[in-house]
């Protein structure tokens, strides 16, 4: 957890997750957050996560900080005239909750935070486009008491905006990009009306494109890569998960997880292997060595590629992805409610049977490999397939506890 300090005098960072319902707040402190960061009903940059009504941001703030875990409030939508009002509104309606922090990056957001939650700290969304150390210095002058800076800055460009600040840095370290500019796209909106920067996105960078010539309508033609590429809409994930060490040294404050529109089974195991490298180099800075296991895990959850994104400099052909799948070598199948000597109690999402070679994990980044000899209803009935939704009970399967995962390879 945070709060040590390396050989080197750094503080540890801060490991900061996504929440995009309670139940992905509870498995990301389960898995080992330090601070997790979710959206209200409106006003942030995920709408289509199932996000949180007022009497659940409550409790979500109330169960985080029962458990030493910091909550961010998400309002980084960029606020037309039209919305003031009702921003207004809803500032004062979540006024009362404790939250940590609020994520903003319109400036009359800022202000507006700022005039009616005096003295509550404001954490600067990275959809502001902080690329400098000046950047960074005149948003602390207005109030702001952390920077996310933009993922277009280097790890040298990070160090030096740290060495030259005063205010707390956050830097992304794993998730999905986007190709504009910090996350500035207007393609959702000019494609199907719905605004990016208002918490739409339906992320048409993600579709599959052909080509049709202007002159022969109708006719489609396949978009292919060549040796210089194919200079299209995809991006490859970031995972700088090998370079811990050096985003430590270069003086964040936060590590942020991308991610609350995914499932409880990507955030798990995200940041699980967070959480044990950053502990594993805080415990023992000079001896600190990358587990292959840990990309070998990263490589099982969904993802597009991984690249380092614009840490090393700007990204060249290699760190784009010209391919519209997903990498998705496993599923997630069930949610582990409670253990108990005679089996273990879960929640079905994907079809199990009898006889699957099926993988446990939980806290920590190691896991147990088995197979299913046997299960039944929560009447005892035996059952050789189970469906999505079903509540079972595992027999052979000890030592799990509740949120622990269970996941299957998938073979084609």
């Amino acid at each position: 957890m945070q709060g040590g300090r390396t050989a080197a005098g750094r503080m540890k960072p801060e490991l900061l997750a996504p929440a995009g319902n309670m139940e992905k707040l509870k498995v990301a402190i389960r898995y080992g957050a330090d601070a997790v960061y979710l959206g209200g009903k409106a006003f942030g940059l995920r709408n289509l996560a199932g996000n949180f009504t007022r009497e659940e941001l409550e409790e979500a703030v109330a169960y985080a900080h029962a458990h030493g875990v910091k909550v961010y409030l998400t309002v980084n939508a960029f606020a037309d005239n039209a919305d003031l009002p009702e921003l207004e509104r809803y500032l004062d309606e979540v006024a009362h909750i404790p939250f940590d922090a609020f994520i903003a990056a319109d400036p009359g957001v800022v202000a507006l935070i700022a005039e009616r939650l005096p003295g509550r700290d404001i954490h600067l969304s990275t959809q502001a486009n902080t690329t400098n150390w000046r950047s960074a210095r005149f948003w602390q002058s207005q109030g702001v008491t952390r920077v996310n800076l933009a993922r277009e800055m280097s790890l040298e460009e990070i160090a030096e905006t740290a060495r030259r600040c005063d205010v707390e840095l956050e830097v992304f370290a794993h998730g999905a990009m986007c190709i504009s500019y910090s996350g500035r796209c207007l393609l959702s909106s000019a494609m199907t009306g719905r605004d990016a920067n208002k918490g739409e996105c339906t992320q048409p960078c993600r579709w599959n494109y052909s080509i049709v010539e202007e002159t022969r309508p109708g006719e489609y033609f396949p978009i292919h890569e060549d040796e210089s590429g194919t200079f299209i809409f995809n991006s490859k994930d970031l995972c700088l998960i090998e370079h811990l060490p050096a985003l430590v040294e270069s003086g964040v404050h936060s590590l942020k997880i991308e991610g609350r529109m995914k499932g409880i089974y990507y955030a798990a195991s995200v940041i699980r292997i967070y959480r044990e490298a950053l502990d594993r180099y805080f415990e023992d800075p000079e001896g600190y060595r990358l587990e292959p296991h840990w990309l070998e895990e990263l490589a099982k959850v969904s993802h597009r590629g991984y690249t380092t994104g614009f840490l090393f400099g700007k990204p060249r052909d290699v760190d784009h992805e010209y391919l519209s799948c997903y990498v998705r070598n496993y599923e997630f199948v069930a949610l582990v409610e409670e253990g108990f000597s005679e089996g273990t109690q879960v929640l079905v999402r994907n079809r199990l049977k009898v006889g699957d070679v099926l993988e446990l994990i939980g806290q920590g980044a190691s896991f147990t490999r088995f197979t299913l000899t046997g299960m039944r209803d929560l009447d005892g009935t035996p059952l050789s397939v189970a469906h999505a939704n079903q509540r079972v009970v595992l027999e052979g399967v000890t030592g799990a506890g509740e949120f622990d995962l269970i996941r299957r390879e998938k073979i084609d």
